[in-house]
């Protein structure tokens, strides 16, 4: 098989999995469960959003022990985030749905990827900010603010952002 007929092969087989979920008979075999959790768009998109924000608090974390302004870390660390995110959400998560590469479609989804993660920033630190103003523990409000952020942001990526591949399958 050619290279080129590959990733379609990976989308349909993809689009063939997500619409016939197969329960494993039994609650012990680890591999069905594995497979069916990986067939679950939602499950893939919280283990790349893991995988992104590991990234992000990794070279936060990093970049302050080497004495780097906290914004400057902050902002870096983020953005490495954003990236990681967008690999591996158009890839593993989203992968049937991301337009062609080259394409002004494929450009859009980028962009509306990042205004929807600067979305996820502005509510994380309006909640982070309101946390602390009525005198939450900044970590207690951040957790939450990481769980409204994630639900935001796959709502708009899975309904807006790669709607229209999907809309064609």
């Amino acid at each position: 098989m050619t290279s080129a007929r590959q990733p379609e092969r990976r989308k349909a087989d993809r689009r063939q999995s997500d619409g016939s979920l197969a329960i494993p008979a039994s609650v012990s075999d680890l591999s069905g469960w594995l497979r069916f959790f990986r067939q679950l768009t939602y499950m893939r998109y919280l283990v790349v959003s893991v995988a992104a924000l590991a990234v992000d608090l990794g070279l936060f974390l990093a970049f302050l022990q080497l004495g780097m302004l906290s914004m400057a870390a902050s902002a870096i660390g983020y953005s490495a985030g954003i990236i990681v995110h967008w690999f591996l959400s158009s890839r593993k998560v989203f992968g049937d749905r991301v337009s062609d590469k080259g394409t002004s479609e494929r450009t859009q989804q980028k962009a509306m990827f990042v205004m929807s993660a600067l979305l996820g920033l502005a509510i994380t630190t309006a909640i982070v900010g309101a946390g602390d103003a009525l005198g939450f523990d900044p970590r207690i409000a951040k957790i939450i603010a990481i769980g409204v952020s994630f639900q935001l942001t796959y709502m708009l990526r899975n309904v807006i952002i790669f709607r229209s591949a999907k809309a064609g399958a």
